[in-house]
């Protein structure tokens, strides 16, 4: 399979694996009628304001594995410079990054290699969280089309490539440049091609497509819809030119350039089997009857997505204007009909649904606006890191669930996050204002790649219990400003039955073969502890 090789690639590819472990600090959470409340609601949905990198790492210990679909709209890296991120990956926080990670070797990269040094750790962790039979959708133009898809083949398999679909983004020409640019593409791959299932559904049929199926001769077969017999006789064979005779005896020739769909012999024996139309009357051109069955009722997803099935750019400006009430809040929003569609093809009703560039806020739009239309309980994950990320992104999916300019609101809710402390100081050391409740989340997540039971499960044990997986009992004696000690007088306050015990703890007062014999394995604070 062909790779894609950039200035700093070596700095970047295992970059996601040193990026620090920073948990995520609870805010507020906002309410369908107005109201914020310092408790979270418990809805599953969140906006995290914060460094996408951290922030995706920090969302690893509840979702590794989990996230259904993935849409993300990142800088599509033109060069431009007016918009309200910066599209040509100059900005300050960046270049900050960017020297950090690859160094001075960095001073000399072109923006491509630079868009590709920001994107590729990003990938790297996006796809970790990516369910098995899930699927990533990203947004991009010509810039960066040929790089992301190598990238992306590299990170997800080049076989897992589902499609790369055109989106009509613009109804107008633009002359004000050497080419006029109606389109940009969204790039799909799976996470896994040995899934069960296909990771794209059927989209339902609208009501004007049911509409057409109808049955005026009563046929046992149900509703149909007529479809022209003939067909462009450009790779036609001798077989397909004939003159048909319908039943009533009236012969039907092909137009000059046409041919018959079917064979003379196919043909008469759909016409015995009255599969072909002529007509109430009889004596109409004939036409071929295709019926309405369940799997009809669905239909596979196009590579081409029409402005006026999924919108335009310019139609989310004026819509986005209309939620602030006629403020221009963004100056290139996606309309969330698009992101719609793409739920519509690749999320179930309780799916995850994650978004790490999130902008305005479109994906949230969509996933509350689809749960209300279907009955879902889809789950939304924002991720932004500009300072907007709470008076447009969140704003505007507060208006969202309350209702906008005549528009019902959708209802929901959600949690708005910040990034908070690492877990470990640059010494290496736990650090102890990240608060107990993190530490326990990590270092269980450490151990089991599983989230943190909830705390009752843990109360009729001791205070250091986590919790009990695959027959192993996780414990974390740990006190902030104590040193604490695995001894007898500890495991006597164990309750949990296990066969095998992790303990974690500053120092350890028992022999190595009493530990073997009771099926114990003693762990080090700090030194022990997973980094990842």
């Amino acid at each position: 399979m062909p790779t894609l090789h950039w200035i700093g690639k070596d700095k970047v590819i295992n970059h996601h694996q040193d990026v620090p472990f920073r948990l995520l600090d609870h805010q507020y959470g906002a309410l369908a009628d107005g109201t914020q409340t310092p408790e979270p609601t418990g809805s599953g949905n969140q906006i995290i304001h914060g460094d996408n990198l951290e922030a995706l790492k920090a969302l690893l210990p509840q979702y590794e594995g989990r996230v259904k679909c993935i849409y993300i709209d990142p800088p599509y890296n033109t060069g431009e410079e007016g918009w309200v991120y910066n599209d040509n990956v100059n900005d300050p926080k960046f270049k900050k990054w960017l020297h950090q990670v690859v160094g001075k070797e960095g001073e000399d990269l072109s923006r491509h290699d630079k868009w590709l040094c920001m994107m590729f750790p990003r990938l790297k962790l996006l796809h970790k969280l990516l369910a098995e039979d899930g699927a990533i959708f990203v947004s991009i133009d010509d810039n960066e089309l040929a790089a992301l898809c190598l990238v992306l083949s590299e990170i997800f398999g080049d076989r897992n490539h589902i499609a790369t679909f055109i989106w009509e983004k613009r109804t107008n020409r633009e002359n004000r440049k050497e080419v006029s640019y109606r389109h940009d593409y969204i790039v799909a791959y799976r996470k896994s091609s040995t899934a069960q299932g296909s990771n794209l559904k059927l989209l339902t049929m609208s009501t004007e497509a049911l509409s057409r199926y109808k049955n005026p001769d009563n046929d046992p077969r149900g509703d149909w819809k007529s479809d022209p017999a003939t067909a462009q006789a450009g790779h036609a064979t001798q077989s397909q030119f004939y003159t048909l005779v319908a039943p009533n005896g009236k012969k039907h020739e092909v137009q000059s350039g046409r041919c018959w769909v079917y064979t003379e012999e196919v043909m008469n024996e759909a016409i015995k089997d009255k599969r072909i139309w002529f007509g109430e009357s009889g004596n109409n051109v004939p036409r071929i009857k295709t019926y309405l069955n369940a799997k009809e009722r669905g239909l596979v997803p196009e590579t081409i997505w029409f402005a006026s099935e999924v919108s335009t750019n310019e139609a989310a400006k004026v819509e986005l204007k209309q939620i602030f009430g006629g403020r221009a809040a963004f100056e290139t929003p996606k309309p969330w009909q698009l992101i719609e569609r793409v739920l519509q093809v690749a999320s179930d009703k309780d799916s995850i649904i994650l978004d790490s560039f999130a902008g305005s806020g479109a994906t949230a739009h969509a996933v509350l606006n689809l749960n209300k239309e279907d009955g879902g309980n889809r789950k939304v994950i924002l991720i932004e890191m500009e300072d907007y990320a709470e008076h447009v992104t969140a704003e505007r999916v507060k208006r969202v669930m309350q209702g906008f300019a005549g528009q019902p609101g959708t209802g929901g809710s959600f949690d708005y996050l910040t990034l908070g402390e690492p877990v470990f100081t640059d010494g290496g050391e736990l650090n102890e204002r990240a608060g107990l409740p993190g530490l326990r989340q990590y270092i269980y997540y450490a151990e089991t790649k599983q989230a943190l039971p909830p705390l009752a499960e843990a109360e009729a044990d001791n205070a250091a219990f986590l919790a009990l997986h695959d027959d192993t009992a996780y414990y974390f004696h740990y006190e902030p400003d104590a040193v604490t000690t695995l001894s007898h007088d500890f495991l006597a306050t164990m309750r949990t039955r296990a066969g095998q015990y992790i303990i974690y703890a500053d120092n350890c007062l028992l022999p190595a073969e009493f530990l073997t014999q009771h099926g114990i394995i003693f762990k080090k604070i700090p030194r022990d502890i997973s980094r990842f």
